[in-house]
């Protein structure tokens, strides 16, 4: 049986109002379908992404944790996902597998809800501020680097890098916000930010030198579209654990 047939974390995601409904007596032709891990900061870019375009879709639920019973190291993943990492999303009848790659396809195929402002300035801004977290922040401190690293110097290498790439982000960010990352316009940056602060907390990071990144993540985390996109409002997410 396909993963997406056997998966037990499967579930329908209609954006609309956040709401949840198991996939089972549900029709889920035409639907694109999230390969997700809760923890996963990149799949939650995509989750948050899908909401605020109001795009119903299907979590097919991916551990990136081999302990687990679908986990993504395995060769039929391994067809879907090359790197055997999360996110996927089939959608078109095409399997798109990087986040950025995926938020830039939503925005070029379903216009409505736009996550790039027109402005030529604006729409630089925004995707200089996904490269600051996409490439300068968040790849140095994934799993699969820190579990390389070891549990003794995992902490202090995460810290490290986020450390050294929110200084650059709050710089930006003191210049170009208003409500949201860019001006008063919800965008793919905003997309970026509320996980990697996330990570940051996660790895005890101090946010303090940061007042405009938590005065951004304050505003976004109140945003239902946000809140139910976030790790503990998956299905995925572990029981009795929030």
């Amino acid at each position: 049986m396909s993963i997406v047939g056997n998966s037990v974390g499967r579930w329908l995601h209609v954006a609309k109002n956040g709401i949840r409904l198991n996939s089972s007596n549900v029709s889920s032709d035409a639907r694109p379908v999230l390969f997700s891990y809760c923890h996963s900061s990149c799949s939650w870019r995509v989750r948050i992404a899908l909401g605020l375009k109001k795009i119903p879709y299907e979590i097919n639920a991916i551990s990136l944790r081999k302990t687990e019973a679908a986990h993504a190291y395995t060769n039929e993943y391994r067809e879907l996902n090359p790197m055997q990492q999360v996110p996927t999303l089939q959608i078109d009848g095409q399997t798109l597998c990087d986040s950025v790659a995926i938020m830039h396809y939503l925005e070029e195929t379903r216009p409505e809800h736009p996550l790039l402002p027109k402005d030529p300035i604006k729409r630089a801004k925004v995707r200089e501020i996904l490269q600051i977290i996409c490439s300068g922040i968040q790849p140095l401190q994934n799993s699969f680097v820190l579990a390389h690293l070891g549990k003794e110097k995992s902490t202090e290498w995460a810290q490290h890098w986020i450390s050294r790439g929110f200084r650059a982000l709050e710089q930006v960010l003191s210049k170009s916000s208003g409500k949201y990352c860019v001006a008063d316009e919800v965008s793919m940056a905003d997309c970026c930010l509320v996980p990697q602060v996330y990570n940051a907390r996660r790895y005890h990071v101090n946010l303090d030198p940061y007042p405009t990144i938590l005065r951004l993540d304050k505003h976004l985390g109140s945003i239902e579209t946000f809140l139910d996109c976030h790790p503990h409002n998956q299905p995925d997410y572990p029981k009795n654990t929030k």
